[in-house]
């Protein structure tokens, strides 16, 4: 459920120290920071000093409002992290005296297995853009390299000319934390790189500069909201009609390397997660997969 139109004031002083402090020393994404003004914002709508001194009983109040205002479980249990970081923060810097989110639950979610295409859809949404024109070329490249490499849209949308390694064949990736790490990439996605850099991104940028990889007519970098755009149009030109999301391409990458027989930890360091509990979503493809050599080889299956 989308939350509820809220009177938007401007955030006190110790809120907007905290996000800052997010974005310079933790590093967190845009769209995370964004996050955690949206419920800052609405938080200081319904408390009036909330940054004054606060019992864990008024958090757990305010939590509680949530619910009777139907707010989905995901979005309760991002409010928790985001009023539990906050005030971590907040008791860190002296502002208050202890931390009362210190106790907050989240709310339980199901576990949703991932959406993912099979093989023979990631082939097809591959081999959409196949004509010759600067644009197919960035956008064969680009759907090429997110399956190979199961990127995040921001990743993919921020890499920069100097993030490739050609001859190894791996990609330098910032990711969430602004950590960094090493992602290899297929020749598939080796030689659509290089015909987008021959003569796609050339012709897209008409002499003019720019230090990042994919890039519009406008020399700009590609944004997340335009890649979303085309991978669905790409989509539905090949039939693809339900909701696909660069995170479905990103799900298919890990989904169809479990079933390769790979070890979750591998697939934990190439996705870039924090903790390999995230990406234990995926073991259900190696149960299935298990399922099926039983099926297949014992006797008395």
């Amino acid at each position: 459920m989308q939350p509820s139109a809220i009177k938007v004031k401007p955030l006190s002083a110790p809120a907007e120290s905290f996000l800052n402090f997010c974005r310079v020393e933790k590093g967190l994404a845009n769209h995370t920071i964004s996050s955690y003004r949206l419920d800052l914002q609405r938080f200081s709508a319904d408390i009036p000093v909330p940054d004054r001194e606060i019992n864990a009983q008024q958090l757990a109040d305010y939590i509680e409002s949530l619910y009777r205002a139907k707010f989905s479980p995901r979005s309760i249990a991002r409010h928790v992290a985001t009023l539990r970081n906050y005030y971590r923060f907040l008791a860190r810097e002296g502002e208050v005296s202890g931390d009362p989110g210190e106790f907050l639950v989240s709310p339980k979610q199901w576990s949703t297995l991932p959406k993912y295409l099979n093989r023979e859809e990631i082939e097809k949404l591959i081999a959409a853009p196949n004509g010759p024109k600067p644009r197919d070329l960035r956008d064969r490249a680009m759907l090429e390299l997110l399956y190979a490499t199961g990127l995040r849209v921001s990743e993919l949308c921020g890499l920069e000319l100097t993030a490739i390694e050609r001859r190894m064949g791996v990609l330098k990736v910032i990711g969430k934390g602004n950590k960094q790490r090493m992602v290899p990439f297929g020749e598939p996605a080796g030689v659509a790189l290089d015909r987008y850099l021959a003569a796609g991104r050339p012709a897209l940028l008409k002499g003019r500069a720019s230090k990042y990889l994919f890039v519009t007519a406008r020399a700009s970098a590609m944004t997340r909201q335009t890649f979303w755009t085309l991978l669905r149009n790409h989509g539905h030109r090949v039939g693809i009609f339900r909701r696909l999301t660069p995170h479905v391409v990103r799900h298919s990458f890990a989904t169809h390397l479990v079933e390769g027989g790979a070890d979750l930890r591998s697939v934990q360091i190439m996705l870039g997660h924090a903790d390999i509990s995230t990406t234990q979503v995926y073991t259900h493809v190696a149960r299935r997969r298990l399922r099926e050599v039983i099926d297949q080889h014992h006797p008395r299956a």
